[in-house]
């Protein structure tokens, strides 16, 4: 059994900035040398995201705007109180923090359109860290 783990630095500039991540998981999975397994792609935090979705432009405004629409800012949440996103907060919540792919013939199962994608949701730019970790046979 191999287990590998990577740590990816993404550099966000505002806030529902999608950045698609789907190389670097390929990668990891490439390094590992891992021939069937699982890849775990994880963000520490309580304001990002990881999902799949097609990386398309007018796909990424549609979720943007889908989820300005299911948790919009300045609703007066209570958090907002003590900070200024909980809008941020509830957002993450609704996705997740990760992601957890199998892994056959030495390649992530992906659809063809279907990408890796972290979502940042917080009020302004960050830099994050993003764990991908690998474990299966060689």
């Amino acid at each position: 059994m191999v287990v590998y783990s990577i740590e990816i630095g993404i550099e966000t500039d505002n806030e529902l900035q999608l950045v698609d991540i789907t190389l670097q998981v390929r990668n990891a999975v490439k390094k590992a040398g891992v021939k069937t397994g699982l890849v775990n792609v994880f963000v520490p935090g309580a304001t990002g995201a990881i999902t799949t979705m097609e990386f398309e432009p007018r796909l990424v405004e549609d979720t943007i705007a889908l989820l300005k629409r299911l948790i919009p800012k300045d609703a007066g949440y209570k958090h907002d109180f003590q900070d200024d996103n909980a809008h941020s907060h509830l957002r993450a919540s609704l996705l997740s923090p990760e992601i957890t792919i199998p892994i056959n013939n030495r390649e992530p199962i992906l659809g063809t359109w279907q990408q890796v994608v972290f979502i940042e949701l917080d009020t302004r730019g960050r830099e994050r860290k993003v764990i991908i970790t690998v474990t299966g046979e060689k």
